[in-house]
């Protein structure tokens, strides 16, 4: 099943996609840098094989920087601050919520066939994270920016001089200098009683979270320890969007020329190894651009010329 909702419906806010000149005085997040050389890509111990993990296979990658972190709520508030930008789910009115994540005064919301605990809740955006009044953006500055479609973040990425990085980049980054690994830190499995390597799920999905890591949704983008390259929350905590087309043969129609899916990669706060176990590096999701939730961010990676 899937861990994400579905489009909210392309085309029917009136948004279009815009790009920016890189800004002289953005201020950008903290980078790393991510050294070149052959990187690896898929593997061939596919958990999820629809998703289309496998086979494992080797690019070349060149030397580039990426942001420490996923996006934070203060930096795209600077971004909005400075060029008026307004986000695909403040133009549809809405977003999806994770269901334990809306405030009781909201009532009754809608739900997604066969994901029900993804709900609709209008006034739902990057502010106003769960909704009108409910998580504010700005009383966690230093927490991933959610809430962002793809069109979001790479109108961020081209404000800040970078762009979205490609699936061969994430999962060479992810690695942090290691092999053929199943996670950012080696091959130990996080579990629900004492190895809390990154923000995932623990208890029973999606009745009862624990939080026996501490959080119960977002943690703050630069938190737990970092991969070998100095990059956090390459596992868990939210997805990251990434500049490459989805496709899979299990989705043959995936791919409208209207609304494309893209891929996603790291897994969220809601992946639990009983359901969702997509916080390995090889794991990916595919979403359309217009989609936004409460579990997708993305981070930047530039051109090693700056």
């Amino acid at each position: 099943m899937s861990c994400c909702p579905p489009s909210p419906g392309a085309g029917q806010s009136g948004f279009r996609p815009v790009l920016f000149k890189p800004s002289d005085s953005a201020v950008l997040p903290a980078s790393v840098v991510v050294p070149g050389g052959t990187g690896l890509i898929g593997t061939d111990k596919p958990h999820i094989r629809f998703d289309g993990e496998t086979p494992l296979r080797q690019g070349r990658v060149d030397e580039f920087k990426m942001s420490s972190g996923p996006v934070t709520n203060a930096d795209f508030a600077a971004f909005v601050a400075d060029t008026g930008y307004v986000t695909e789910a403040e133009h549809y009115g809405w977003s999806f919520v994770f269901w334990s994540q809306v405030p009781d005064y909201i009532g009754e919301t809608q739900a997604v066939p066969g994901a029900l605990w993804w709900r609709r809740v209008d006034g739902a955006s990057w502010k106003c994270i769960t909704g009108p009044r409910c998580v504010l953006a700005d009383e966690l500055p230093d927490h991933p920016v959610v809430q962002v479609s793809w069109n979001d973040a790479n109108a961020y990425c081209s404000w800040a001089g970078g762009r979205l990085p490609t699936e061969l980049e994430w999962e060479h980054a992810a690695r942090g200098g290691l092999s053929d690994v199943r996670f950012p830190w080696g091959d130990q499995e996080p579990d629900d009683e004492k190895n809390f390597l990154c923000n995932i799920w623990q208890g029973r999905f999606p009745q009862h979270n624990t939080m026996k890591d501490g959080y119960l949704t977002t943690a703050p983008s630069v938190s737990f320890e970092p991969n070998g390259y100095g990059l956090y929350n390459m596992a868990g905590n939210v997805w990251d969007w990434t500049a490459d087309a989805h496709r899979s043969n299990a989705r043959p129609g995936h791919m409208q020329a209207d609304n494309p899916v893209k891929v996603a990669k790291g897994g969220s706060f809601l992946c639990h190894k009983s359901y969702c176990y997509r916080y390995r590096i090889a794991a990916r999701i595919g979403n359309t651009i217009d989609s936004t939730t409460t579990h997708i961010g993305f981070r930047v990676v530039w051109d090693n010329q700056i």
